[in-house]
């Protein structure tokens, strides 16, 4: 992205304020102006995009988390929504371990592809430059990108129920039968790898046949997609929750079937593969048998 350290006539900016009230002299909204300084301000590209992804990512999700803590904390107030409700919520030493080994994941695993992210999105066409998309192309891509992720999602964690892969990568995501928050990305190096894939792969794939996929576009849909993730493990069902609106959402009351029964409801976001393939998981399972 063209820095703003030459486009000015005033003394060269130093820090992300100069930056920012510089962008602003071009007409950019705040954000614009926003996303502007902070390439500006690294005058690394790479670096630049890697450090806005990770720093997002690490706030999304563990700030996600933050309220599920809250009401395992407070069953006075929550456990008339737990979905298993006959299960004490997890201890503090089970969120500390989950938390650590989480730090450990993203630190190891994910901060080196989040860091070569920006090569590879160069290399499939994808955008950083500004303007922003509008927000009907920005909401058309993710409900695209939602739908192929639950696709590969689907097979991807149904094949992870076979026994040598089950028994080799998938287990670790099954050491709490009831989930909550902090473990949507409880797993192992492996599957992270591989369901990682399928939430950088049609961003990807998309920006690479039509080359119309901007950034911006790719942090909104990572963030929806771990909020969804997150919300699946929380272990609540609320009479708010989403999937009492859009019928064919999955939710936490789906995903915890699947880690309470071990087999069934293999997709991440939907019902329709399950219901499709005859996966349903549990009692409902049988019922449509």
């Amino acid at each position: 992205m063209e820095s703003l350290l030459n486009s000015s006539s005033a003394q060269p900016a130093v820090s992300y304020t100069q930056f920012f009230e510089v962008a602003k002299q071009h007409n950019l909204s705040t954000m614009e102006s926003l996303w502007q300084a902070h390439y500006s301000y690294w005058n690394n590209d790479t670096l630049a995009t890697g450090i806005m992804a990770f720093v997002a990512h690490e706030l999304i999700y563990f700030g996600r988390c933050i309220p599920w803590v809250i009401a395992d904390a407070l069953p006075i107030f929550f456990h008339r929504y737990k979905i298993q409700d006959k299960r004490p919520p997890p201890s503090v030493m089970d969120q500390w371990t989950c938390v650590k080994y989480i730090l450990a994941i993203h630190f190891i695993i994910e901060l080196p592809l989040i860091i070569l992210f920006h090569p590879m999105m160069k290399l499939c066409g994808l955008k950083y430059d500004l303007p922003f998309p509008t927000l009907s192309a920005i909401a058309a891509q993710i409900i695209t990108f939602f739908i192929v992720e639950d696709t590969y999602h689907y097979w991807l964690h149904r094949a992870m129920h076979w026994g040598p892969l089950y028994r080799s990568i998938h287990r670790i995501h099954h050491q709490y039968a009831a989930p909550f928050g902090l473990t949507a990305e409880y797993a192992s190096p492996w599957e992270t790898l591989l369901l990682g894939l399928g939430t950088i792969g049609p961003p990807l794939l998309m920006g690479y046949i039509t080359g119309e996929v901007h950034l911006m576009t790719v942090l909104v849909w990572m963030t929806l997609r771990q909020i969804q993730a997150i919300d699946a493990h929380s272990g609540y069902d609320f009479p708010w929750s989403l999937r009492r609106i859009v019928p064919f959402w999955g939710g936490a009351d789906w995903h915890d079937d699947h880690h309470r029964y071990f087999v069934g409801n293999y997709s991440s976001s939907f019902r329709y593969w399950d219901v499709l393939m005859g996966t349903v998981a549990g009692p409902r399972g049988k019922q449509k048998k």
